[in-house]
C-alpha cells in the first residue's frame, strides 16, 4: 500500500488528475471554541471554508491554512488552530460514473476552529521619548531625560466583541497630548463596511521649527509654542478578505507663537502663525502576507491620493499621491528574502515646512540615515532583507502563569543582512541647506530581529551609509 500511495502521489504531481476522479471532502459543520469575548461572526467573516462545502482534499488544506492566517491577522488571538475531525460513523462508499470510472465516495469531516484570545484591556503608564526615534535621542540629543513624555494609555482592543477598539491617551511632559479614538471594522449584515472616528489635541513647548543640513532644529520655551487640534472620520470598505478601501476626512487647526513665524516664515508660508485646512483622502490596500506584524511570505501593495485644502479659506493647497509594493519570499525552510518599495509625489513645489515631509519620519527612511530628516516634495526608496530563522518556538508557561492570555510565550529570532536605496527630490534645498536631497542614498548593514508577545518586534541593527558613518541603531515595531 505504501508503494502504491507513493506511486499515486508521484503520478498526480507530474500529470495531475481529472476533477471527477479526486475524492471529495464534505464539511459537515464548522465549530469555534475559545472565543470567550469575540463574536463568532467576526471569526467566520475571515473564513473561506463553511458548513456544507464540498471540496477536494488539496483545496481544503490550502484554504484552511489561508483561513488560519486571516483569523490570526485580526490581532485578536495569540494562537489559532483549525482541526479536521473525520466522522467515523459515516461511511464513504466508492461508486462509478456512467463511463465506468471509479470514484471514491465523499469523506465527511467537521472543522473545529480553536482560538486563544489575547488580553484585550491594556492600561499602562506612558514613558517614552519625544524625538523621532531612539537613535536621534541617544546620539543627537545627549540622552536628555527632560525630553520624555509621561502619562497613561488605555486601549480596549475588543470592546464589544466585534473587533472594535477604544483608545484614550493622556500624555504630559515634553509634548502634552490628549486623544480619543474609536474604530469598528464590521458594520451591517455583510460586514464589509467599517468606521473610525477620533479627535486629538497636541501641544508643544520645545518645537522643531526647521531643518538645517538635514537635521531638525528646535526652539526651546517654557511656554507653549504650538497647539493643534484635529478631528477625523474614516470609512473603510472591505469587499473580500485581503483588499481595503478607505475614505478619510480630517480637519486641522494649528497655531504657533509669533517667534516661530518670525524665525521661519516658511513654517506655514508667508509668515502666518495659524494654519487651518480640510483634508480628504482615498487609499486602497491589498495584503496577502502570512503575518502582518512580521511577514515571511506573501505580498502587499497599496496606493493613496490626498488633497489638503478643500475649503475656500483653507491655508494649505497640496495634492499628494503615493504607492507601495512589497514581496516576502521563502528561499528555504530557514532563509527568507523580502523587499519593499514606496514612493510619493506632491504638488505644488512650494509647500509649508510642516507639510514638506521626505525621508526620516517613522518607517520612511533608508537604514543608516536614522539621524537625518531629508525634506522634499517627492521621494522613493527600496528596502531589501535576507533573514535566517535562528529560533521560532512557542513556550507553554501554564505551569507558572495561570492567566490563559499570558501563559503562551512565542519567541522568534532572525539574524539578517540588508541594503536600502532611496532618493528625495527637493525643489528648494537652499532653504534648509540640505546636503542629502537630490542625490542617491545608500545604506546597508546587519541586524537581529526579535518577535515575541503581543506582536512585539524589536530590531537591533548595525548600519553603514555612503557618508562613511557606521553605528548601531535600535527600533521597535513593524518595518512597513
Amino acid at each position: 500500500m505504501l508503494l502504491l500511495s507513493l506511486f499515486t502521489t508521484f503520478w498526480l504531481s507530474l500529470f495531475g488528475t481529472p476533477a471527477d476522479t479526486i475524492q471529495k471532502v464534505v464539511v459537515r459543520q464548522v465549530t469555534i471554541t475559545g472565543n470567550f469575548r469575540t463574536k463568532e461572526r467576526i471569526i467566520r467573516r475571515e473564513m473561506d471554508v463553511h458548513t456544507g462545502d464540498t471540496l477536494t482534499q488539496p483545496i481544503l488544506d490550502s484554504l484552511l491554512e489561508y483561513d488560519r492566517r486571516k483569523v490570526l491577522n485580526t490581532n485578536l488571538f495569540l494562537t489559532v488552530e483549525l482541526k479536521k475531525k473525520p466522522i467515523k460513523d459515516t461511511l464513504s462508499f466508492p461508486f462509478y460514473t456512467a463511463d465506468g470510472k471509479l470514484i471514491a465516495g465523499p469523506k465527511i469531516i467537521d472543522i473545529e476552529v480553536v482560538v486563544k484570545e489575547q488580553w484585550y484591556l491594556l492600561t499602562f503608564p506612558v514613558f517614552q521619548l519625544a524625538d523621532r526615534n531612539f537613535n536621534e535621542w541617544w546620539y543627537e540629543r545627549g540622552r536628555d531625560l527632560s525630553r520624555t513624555i509621561y502619562g497613561v494609555y488605555i486601549l480596549h482592543q475588543n470592546l464589544t466583541g466585534n473587533n472594535d477598539r477604544l483608545r484614550l491617551r493622556a500624555e504630559f511632559g515634553f509634548i502634552p497630548r490628549l486623544d480619543i479614538y474609536y474604530s469598528i471594522p464590521y458594520l451591517g449584515k455583510k460586514q464589509k463596511l467599517g468606521m473610525s472616528v477620533g479627535i486629538a489635541r497636541i501641544t508643544n513647548r520645545t518645537l522643531a521649527y526647521r531643518t538645517r543640513a538635514d537635521k531638525l532644529i528646535f526652539l526651546g520655551s517654557e511656554d507653549r509654542t504650538r497647539e493643534r487640534i484635529a478631528p477625523f472620520l474614516t470609512f473603510t470598505y472591505r469587499p473580500k478578505f485581503y483588499g481595503y478601501h478607505s475614505f478619510s476626512a480630517q480637519y486641522s487647526i494649528t497655531k504657533v507663537v509669533d517667534t516661530i513665524a518670525r524665525i521661519n516664515p516658511n513654517y506655514f508660508l508667508n509668515g502666518i502663525n495659524r494654519q487651518k485646512y480640510l483634508q480628504l483622502s482615498y487609499s486602497h490596500y491589498f495584503d496577502r502576507r502570512d503575518r502582518a506584524q512580521y511577514a515571511l511570505k506573501g505580498f502587499l501593495y497599496g496606493f493613496y491620493v490626498s488633497k489638503t485644502g478643500i475649503l475656500p479659506k483653507d491655508d494649505v493647497n497640496i495634492l499628494e499621491a503615493g504607492a507601495d509594493w512589497g514581496q516576502f519570499i521563502p528561499l528555504s525552510k530557514k532563509f527568507f528574502f523580502n523587499y519593499y518599495t514606496e514612493m510619493k509625489v506632491s504638488t505644488p513645489a512650494r509647500q509649508p515646512f510642516l507639510q514638506t515631509r521626505g525621508l526620516g519620519y517613522g518607517t520612511d527612511l533608508v537604514r543608516g540615515y536614522e539621524l537625518y530628516v531629508i525634506d522634499g516634495q517627492h521621494y522613493g526608496y527600496v528596502k531589501t532583507n535576507l533573514r535566517y530563522q535562528l529560533l521560532n518556538r512557542t513556550f507553554n508557561l501554564s505551569k507558572f502563569i495561570k492567566f490563559r492570555q499570558f501563559n503562551t510565550f512565542p519567541l522568534a529570532i532572525y539574524p539578517n543582512i540588508y541594503a536600502d536605496f532611496g532618493y528625495v527630490k527637493n525643489k528648494y534645498p537652499e532653504l534648509n541647506n540640505s546636503k542629502l536631497a537630490n542625490r542617491p542614498l545608500v545604506g546597508a548593514g546587519v541586524g537581529l530581529d526579535i518577535v515575541t508577545w503581543y506582536n512585539f518586534v524589536g530590531h537591533i541593527n548595525y548600519s553603514v551609509n555612503q557618508l562613511g558613518e557606521a553605528r548601531p541603531y535600535f527600533s521597535f515595531g513593524r518595518e512597513f
